[in-house]
């Protein structure tokens, strides 16, 4: 077999693992028993491609014997993956040459201490040449993509982690991120760190196609491209808690969240009794305790849509938001709601009104021209009424992918765009007055029951459940990086600030 001089490769499913007894024979499959532990590397890696003319800048510049940060700007990887699907880079999506990934890893303290266990590095596969250093010492190199290779590097890390722990034993260790900021609400403003900050962003379902709503850090980090080249600076957890990772690269990139208790479905007048009261109160003990230490998060939300025009709803809320704030009284609390602003019996004790309307889509069908003003209207009523900021926190159409019609027609892209374009004329008005935010229905198309509504589930997002743009994906991006470089604090006013700290 001919050794390629540049070559893309990308790792799937590195490991190491500790055991007793050295392997003998063939490669074994790494499987845990008494005497074998393994410690998945899968996740986040740092990444680099590099595009120099002959492709060896990493090599020349010996890139393996310093953290990759130091020699250029990196991205965020997962692995296992396709690096050339993730991102949204065209450069990166055709790209043939050499990259580097770089992770530290913690190793458990009788593998760097007990000279009796055989600590090895497995790669599950790398395509097509990989070379792996280990704290800077080249440890392997393997050529041919889909079969797995290892290497034994138990001197390596021994040696290495007795000179640094020489100081003395320490029993326990946790590093946990740090974000310093503050946040504060007016009757008109939304303030962090002081400044007014107006959330251009987006609400999302933790689903895709075949993973459902399970976790997968390629899906993660194609979604968070995506919020990146969209301009986003915010979303709405709709409407429910999502996955714990996906909080920290909140934290990390710094997108502002509304995080959102799975209270939905608060509709019939049952469901404003003491037992769901309390387990409500839990869920957001729950949730508090949870995610209290993301900087990324500067607003709870309590529920979605319920009906709290009904009189109950008037105590209740007024209960779970009280509850809310003594969990955490350093940020607003808010719910959700498409009540009509005279008959909310729970509006008068939020912080923040975000309010739900489909204007020319699930009534007056097709009429566009009179989105702007119920949209104003609605505005004035509510913060004439309560004299609170306002984030329209969800407004949309459904559009089917590749569907075309003009003059535009409902389902068609055309419908979706002109009708986000009409709530804009509006937004564009209010947002210099009260109106502090803007969030999509929706990312991206999900999957619903089947009902005569849904043709294969819902079609409101702007990019397809595949994470393709329908043409209101670009609308959007203009708009969002103009707000953006209107306001220049573009995913930089929740920079986080991070250490590490034993606790």
């Amino acid at each position: 077999m001919l050794r390629r001089p540049a070559v893309s490769w990308a790792l799937l499913g590195p490991l190491l693992w500790g055991c007793t007894l050295a392997l003998q024979g063939g490669m074994l499959y790494p499987r845990e028993s008494p005497s074998r532990e393994r410690k998945e590397l899968n996740g986040l890696w740092s990444f680099r491609a590099d595009f120099s003319d002959n492709r060896h800048q990493g090599f020349e510049q010996q890139w393996y014997r310093r953290p990759l940060r130091e020699s250029g700007p990196t991205l965020d990887m997962p692995v296992p993956s396709s690096f050339n699907d993730v991102g949204q880079d065209g450069q990166l999506r055709t790209f043939v040459g050499w990259v580097w990934y770089e992770r530290e890893a913690a190793l458990p303290r009788r593998w760097t201490q007990d000279p009796g266990t055989r600590v090895v590095l497995r790669i599950g596969s790398a395509h097509y040449y990989a070379i792996v250093w280990v704290n800077g010492v080249h440890v392997s190199e393997h050529e041919g993509g889909h079969l797995p290779f290892e290497a034994d590097i138990s001197k390596l890390v021994q040696t290495g982690m007795t000179a640094s722990t020489a100081a003395g034993d320490v029993s326990d260790f946790y590093t946990l991120p740090v974000g310093i900021r503050t946040v504060d609400v007016t009757e008109s403003q939304f303030l962090i760190n002081g400044k007014p900050f107006y959330f251009h962003g987006v609400n999302k379902h933790e689903d895709s196609d075949i993973r459902g709503k399970g976790f997968d850090w390629p899906l993660l980090m194609k979604d968070f491209n995506l919020l990146r080249w969209l301009g986003a600076n915010a979303f709405r957890t709709s409407h429910y808690p999502y996955a714990e990772e996906v909080m920290q690269l909140c934290d990390r990139y710094g997108i502002v969240v509304i995080d959102e208790c799975p209270g939905v479905g608060i509709t019939l007048p049952q469901s404003y009794g003491n037992v769901s009261l309390q387990h409500h109160l839990e869920v957001m003990e729950e949730l508090v305790r949870r995610d209290k230490n993301h900087p990324a998060v500067v607003m709870w939300s309590v529920a979605n849509e319920p009906t709290s025009n009904l009189e109950p709803a008037g105590y209740y809320f007024k209960t779970v938001i009280a509850h809310t704030k003594a969990l955490d009284p350093t940020r607003p609390v808010t719910y959700v709601t498409n009540s009509n602003y005279a008959a909310d019996m729970g509006a008068a004790y939020v912080d923040v009104l975000c309010v739900n309307s489909y204007y020319s889509w699930y009534h007056d069908y097709g009429h566009l021209e009179v989105i702007q003003l119920q949209l104003e209207s609605q505005f004035e009523n509510w913060h004439q009424t309560y004299q609170k900021p306002i984030i329209q926190s969800e407004y949309g159409a459904e559009a089917i992918a590749g569907l075309h019609q003009d003059p535009p027609l409902m389902f068609s892209e055309e419908y979706q765009r002109s009708l986000l374009q009409q709530y804009h004329l509006a937004l564009d008005k209010k947002r210099k007055e009260y109106v502090v935010g803007e969030l999509i229905w929706n990312f991206a198309d999900f999957m619903t029951n089947q009902t005569p509504q849904r043709a294969v589930g819902n079609k409101k997002g702007i990019f397809t459940r595949q994470r393709q743009p329908k043409t209101a994906a670009f609308l959007l991006r203009d708009r969002y990086w103009k707000l953006a470089n209107e306001t220049r604090y573009h995913r930089s006013v929740v920079k986080s600030v991070f250490g590490k700290e034993p606790v």
